[in-house]
């Protein structure tokens, strides 16, 4: 366990609010939020590490943020129910204050975001296996129920990726997160850890399984997104956005497809290929142009995560001992390394806009836990 990782649990800690939210970069203002995707990330990093009180403070304050804007999933059944449109605040959000509070001020974000609700399932049931503490799903019975209810009315309807992009489509990694929420449930209510709801998981964990292997592939792989049904037409993949490294997520951790699936390994391949620098990190897509589209610390440790659970220590070691390179003197890793970006004259227009790129950015900190510890466990198999 080098300094890195040390520091990576420090740098969680002192990012953790007292309310139990992580904030996801503390340098960076437009990031000074919790968001769902990146904090369940960052409790199951912590979980990995042994460290279960801070992710069962994250567990409890999305409990209680849940609850509070909960009445919101009965609105957006009744719009659904009466053909009404459904506004971007109608919905249950993305990011939230770490007080627990929705952000209602920047009018232009993209609060639809289903990913997070899918991921947050996910992280918890994954605590309770590592920490064995169930008196949490108790504690936490109303919040998951009003979670899948939620997630079972929306995780068909067209909203922004994990990028926070494209709000025209669905995307296959958002229609994992619904799978692994569901079958994450499906899972505890099996082995009897969990009083089974009126949500009924296993279908539709099934349901959502079916139609990523149905509409989500092209020529024998996975594709970035989906196109929504139309009145009189079946939903169908979008061939032209090409792959995204998001997609691992498919097999790790949200296990809607083996790794050894042939879809899955095509998939990867095309990863590796399109979106592994060599000798470096590991892109968004071909097209990103955020700070220029540069190479992620979080995807790297992601395929890192992916290689150690195949078996491919040697590549995961690799992947490893980049991102050590890339911490700063004060052990702090960034969101994206832009030395080798691939829009290079979009670099200055987010540094004009937001400033330089997220540091510490906490996601990137929790996924090189999750490779550190990812590697331990498995070499020792």
């Amino acid at each position: 366990m080098g300094s890195l990782y040390t520091n990576s649990l420090r740098i969680i800690k002192e990012g953790q609010s007292d309310t139990g939210a992580y904030i996801a970069s503390p340098n960076f203002p437009t990031y000074h939020y919790c968001w769902l995707r990146d904090g369940s990330f960052i409790a199951h990093a912590m979980d990995t590490a042994g460290e279960f009180a801070s992710s069962e403070a994250f567990f409890q304050w999305v409990g209680r943020t849940i609850l509070k804007y909960g009445a919101k999933v009965e609105n957006v059944r009744y719009h659904l129910e009466v053909g009404r449109p459904i506004g971007k605040d109608d919905v249950l959000h993305t990011r939230y204050t770490l007080d627990g509070n929705e952000v209602t001020v920047d009018n232009a974000w993209g609060n639809f975001q289903i990913d997070g609700y899918g991921t947050w399932l996910w992280a918890l049931a994954e605590h309770v296996r590592l920490s064995g503490n169930t008196a949490l799903l108790e504690e936490l019975c109303e919040p998951i129920q009003i979670t899948l209810r939620y997630l079972e009315l929306v995780w068909k309807l067209p909203n922004y990726d994990c990028w926070e992009e494209h709000p025209e489509y669905l995307h296959p990694y958002s229609l994992a997160t619904a799978f692994a929420g569901f079958d994450s449930i499906a899972s505890l209510v099996r082995t009897g850890q969990m009083e089974a709801g009126p949500v009924v998981v296993e279908k539709l964990a099934g349901q959502v399984k079916d139609f990523i292997l149905k509409y989500a592939m092209h020529d024998g792989r996975l594709v970035k997104h989906v196109w929504p049904a139309q009145a009189r037409e079946f939903p169908k993949p979008i061939t032209e956005s090409g792959v995204d490294s998001s997609l691992i997520g498919i097999a790790v951790p949200y296990n809607v497809l083996s790794p050894d699936d042939p879809l899955m390994q095509a998939t990867m391949q095309a990863i590796e290929v399109n979106l592994h620098r060599q000798a470096g990190g590991v892109y968004r897509y071909q097209a990103d142009v955020y700070y220029g589209g540069g190479e992620w610390l979080l995807l790297t440790a992601w395929l890192g995560w992916y290689y150690a659970l195949t078996g491919k220590i040697e590549q995961a070691e690799s992947l490893r001992a980049w991102i050590e390179s890339q911490a700063d003197e004060d052990g702090c890793l960034a969101e994206q390394v832009i030395d080798h970006t691939l829009a290079p004259k979009y670099v200055e227009h987010w540094q004009n806009k937001w400033g330089p790129v997220a540091k510490p950015l906490l996601w990137s900190h929790a996924m090189y836990i999750i490779l550190v510890n990812a590697i331990q466990e498995n070499t020792s198999k």
